[in-house]
């Protein structure tokens, strides 16, 4: 059952590198990532970890992957990221808690709630915490400025 759930992971991480433009050559990329992502982050709960913490590390792996594949590709790091992190996007969780408030359930939905800024917020971190990896002995004028 793992199988199927990876697949349809890598299948739904490569759609959505298409719709975002990202270069077929480098889309399958992409998926691999977005497989190890999901794969971190439905196996870390079994473990007795939480989703949310789950959420930061399939982010940050999700990210560090992005990072060193773009130095290797020599591509932007976004090429890689955002699908990446797809499979961590808390979107059904946020649509059940737009669904507890119009159904007037306001401790669920509040519940619910917080629950999907948390992940959210750990996703963020995750990426954070990665990209200031890679960033380690370059200074803000060094990644930013051009050279003259």
């Amino acid at each position: 059952m793992v199988w199927i759930e990876l697949l349809l992971c890598f299948i739904a991480t490569v759609a959505f590198g298409i719709i975002f433009n990202i270069p077929l050559r480098l889309v399958w990329w992409g998926g691999i990532i977005g497989v190890l992502t999901w794969f971190i982050y439905s196996s870390l709960p079994d473990f007795g970890w939480t989703k949310v913490f789950s959420a930061a590390v399939a982010a940050f792996a999700a990210a560090f992957a992005s990072h060193w594949l773009a130095r290797f590709k020599r591509v932007p790091v976004t090429t890689f990221t955002i699908p990446g992190i797809i499979p961590l996007v808390p979107g059904g969780r946020a649509y059940s808690t737009m669904l507890a408030f119009v159904e007037e359930d306001y401790f669920n939905g509040l519940e619910l709630g917080v629950e999907t800024l948390l992940q959210a917020g750990a996703i963020a971190a995750g990426l954070v915490f990665a990209l200031s990896i890679f960033s380690i002995g370059k200074g803000v004028g060094q990644r930013y400025e051009t050279n003259h």
